[in-house]
């Protein structure tokens, strides 16, 4: 599946589906993506709208409807939505924002004819089949075995996770919140860090400590524990002034995220058995570049006793591709529409 992404506006495009041009949405907690898809395999005019300066997501895409360069293409009839959030009834709720809505009242709002909204996990889950070798980048060993179970994970505001089940000719993606699991520590360091974290929170779940402000609670953990004064710093500071090389405190808490991250994905992978690889999205790792492929990841991935040998076979990747929820929602309203 061949799928060209253009993030730049710069031309009209020109309906190629029968029903017209189609909407697709990826809605994080933080920042609300959005995209035209004129033809099969052809997104573009993405935008990235921040979620703080709407009220409601419904305004959001009708604000982004009424782009000039998306107006042009007609008027759009078919959407789908990815959102961070479980997806069970009508009713949305956001966990990591405050909005939340009526999935055939947004649908009624904005005019659409079909509204799809699943798990953005679960969509990206789909996408993973049709990453390029140029879209993810292998940290550390292992291969792919074909036709086995893939297994997803993202850090960002929160910590998604799905997977792909083999399916007759094609997967099954599921629809997880596995984020929410109990954090459990693998050293000293992390019982003591899990400790400071039950200060704030009554149950502290992996996504308490692997998402943006994840990093900031580890840090903030680590300077405790040091005796030390935390500076009050948020996520991209930390790291930023541990890829400059300027602060060995942040430095040492974006170390413990990738042993924490490593020790997930491991768990993550002998439950779905997932030897057709572990995918790592999200907002925060892509960034990392080699920081993270040197961090104790992938050692931590493989730390697992009796099955140290086994997750030393399953090959572990960091999705590079910009936007790669889209091709998974696109292929969701496709078969919605059956087309």
């Amino acid at each position: 599946m061949t799928v060209h992404l253009d993030p730049a506006p710069s031309r009209q495009p020109v309906p190629v589906h029968a029903g017209g041009a189609r909407l697709l949405a990826d809605i994080g907690g933080t920042n609300a993506r959005f995209a035209l898809e004129t033809g099969p395999g052809s997104i573009g005019l993405i935008e990235v709208f921040a979620c703080r300066d709407w009220p409601t997501l419904a305004d959001a895409v009708r604000a982004y409807l009424a782009l000039p360069q998306v107006a042009a293409a007609g008027a759009v009839r078919h959407a789908a939505v990815a959102i961070a959030n479980p997806v069970d009834g009508d009713l949305v709720r956001m966990t990591n924002h405050h909005w939340e809505f009526s999935i055939e009242a947004l649908r009624q709002a904005c005019g659409f004819d079909t509204l799809v909204v699943v798990n953005d996990f679960s969509a990206l889950a789909r996408a993973l089949p049709h990453l390029d070798q140029d879209q993810k980048r292998q940290v550390g060993g292992g291969t792919v075995r074909p036709r086995s179970p893939l297994g997803l994970l993202g850090a960002g505001t929160g910590l998604g996770v799905s997977g792909l089940i083999p399916a007759n000719a094609g997967y099954t993606a599921l629809q997880s919140e596995g984020g929410h699991v109990t954090f459990s520590p693998a050293n000293e360091e992390e019982v003591a860090i899990l400790q400071y974290a039950w200060r704030e929170f009554g149950h502290v779940s992996a996504e308490r400590l692997l998402s943006g402000a994840g990093v900031e609670l580890i840090y903030r953990a680590l300077a405790h524990l040091a005796g030390g004064q935390a500076e009050p710093l948020d996520a991209p500071e930390i790291s930023r002034r541990a890829l400059a090389g300027e602060c060995a405190l942040c430095d040492r808490a974006l170390e413990a995220f990738c042993g924490m991250l490593g020790t997930v994905a491991g768990n993550l992978a002998v439950t779905l058995g997932a030897q057709g690889g572990i995918y790592i999205g999200g907002g925060i790792v892509p960034r990392l570049g080699a920081r993270f492929d040197s961090s104790c990841f992938r050692q931590r991935f493989e730390a697992k006793g009796r099955f140290s040998d086994y997750l030393a076979q399953v090959p572990t990747f960091v999705i590079t591709a910009p936007y790669p929820a889209f091709v998974g929602v696109s292929a969701i309203l496709a078969e919605a529409l059956g087309a």
